[in-house]
């Protein structure tokens, strides 16, 4: 008769089962930790990577910054009292290969377009720009006979007449004079200091607060284009069809357009800045040498010019040559990628100044 297994060996055994399953266990639970260990290190070493690369594109987008101060400073001390797109800088987005990536550079003339801050109450008011295109200073004393014989008109910013007539040139659907009138009136109360609507379309701090996300009016400079986003009455299409025809100056009131730098193929912000018809532009931009003007005297005296009756005010819109420009640039180093726009001052002495910079592709 066999042996019948005892009770001890029974235990054992199952003690032994029991040992086993927890060896077991143990040596899953140890593989899963050294897993995660092993992907958290990966991720932390691609993400250190990550910051590595994008840094190198950060570097490289402000050698292209570098770059452009002395392409500027270049282009300046030879041609010191005139700008034109003749000039090394006024060429169209330039790359260069580098090290494991590319930059790429775009610069622009910020006096070719209209500066929205110019409707900043701080800016000058046709009157104030008629006497100094005539010689007097803004600050000049006036006769009571001359301040009354000012009309309303005279009393309103040129930048906000140009942009009125910008708006409707550009034929954009549903958009007339008296739309126009109310974009430009909720764009000044935007950036006045007090909360008077201006005009039958201004809008203030309580038409902004009054809806289902509410803010308040910046009361201040605008600083993108973007912004406009934001103010009453300008809808996606319209900043679509307005955005190649404006800029904005960073806490700058300044309305000077550069007669060299106008993109030919856009007349109509020239035919808002003259008030003439678009043929009438057209004709005068093609009329533009390709290095401009020396002078404003050369170009007051275009044939193309002498049926439009300029008042003061307009002629003291335009000069010859620029302060402001604009750098568009990019970089890659290897999967990173950075973009960044500088906007650059050209002082009295020629020396270039970085007055801002914008990371993002906008």
């Amino acid at each position: 008769m066999a042996n019948k297994p005892s009770v001890f060996s029974l235990a054992r055994a199952s003690q032994r089962g029991v040992a086993l399953i927890t060896v077991m266990l143990i040596v899953a639970l140890c593989s899963i930790i050294a897993a995660q260990m092993t992907t958290r290190l990966h991720t932390q070493m691609q993400r250190s990577m990550n910051i590595s690369f994008n840094q190198q594109a950060y570097w490289y987008a402000l050698g292209a910054e570098a770059f452009t101060k002395r392409v500027l400073i270049k282009a300046f001390k030879d041609e010191p009292k005139v700008t034109h797109l003749e000039q090394i800088w006024a060429t169209e987005t330039t790359t260069y290969p580098v090290d494991f990536g590319e930059i790429s550079g775009e610069i622009t003339d910020l006096q070719s377009c209209l500066n929205l801050n110019a409707l900043h109450p701080q800016a000058k008011t046709k009157d104030e720009s008629a006497n100094s295109a005539s010689g007097n200073s803004s600050g000049s004393s006036k006769t009571a006979g001359s301040q009354a014989s000012k009309s309303a008109s005279d009393k309103q910013l040129p930048a906000a007449t140009v942009l009125a007539g910008l708006l409707v040139n550009l034929n954009i659907d549903g958009v007339g004079n008296f739309e126009a009138e109310a974009m430009v009136n909720a764009l000044t109360d935007w950036l006045d200091d007090n909360d008077l609507i201006t005009g039958a379309g201004g809008a203030e701090d309580n038409d902004y607060a009054a809806r289902e996300f509410p803010y308040l009016a910046a009361n201040s400079y605008l600083a993108s284009v973007n912004e406009l986003r934001l103010i009453e009455h300008f809808s996606p299409a319209i900043i679509l069809a307005l955005t190649p025809y404006v800029c904005v100056l960073p806490q700058n009131s300044q309305h000077l357009i550069n007669i060299n730098t106008l993109d030919a193929e856009k007349p109509e912000l020239l035919q808002a800045l003259l008030d003439s018809s678009l043929d009438d532009a057209q004709e005068i931009l093609n009329a533009r040498d390709s290095s401009g003007y020396d002078n404003l005297d050369d170009f007051y005296q275009l044939p193309e010019l002498s049926k439009i009756n300029l008042a003061k005010w307009q002629k003291a819109q335009f000069v010859v040559d620029s302060q402001y420009f604009k750098l568009k640039a990019s970089a890659r180093f290897n999967n990173s990628y950075f973009a960044m726009s500088s906007i650059m001052k050209v002082n009295e002495s020629k020396q270039i100044q970085v007055i801002s910079r914008t990371i993002g592709r906008n």
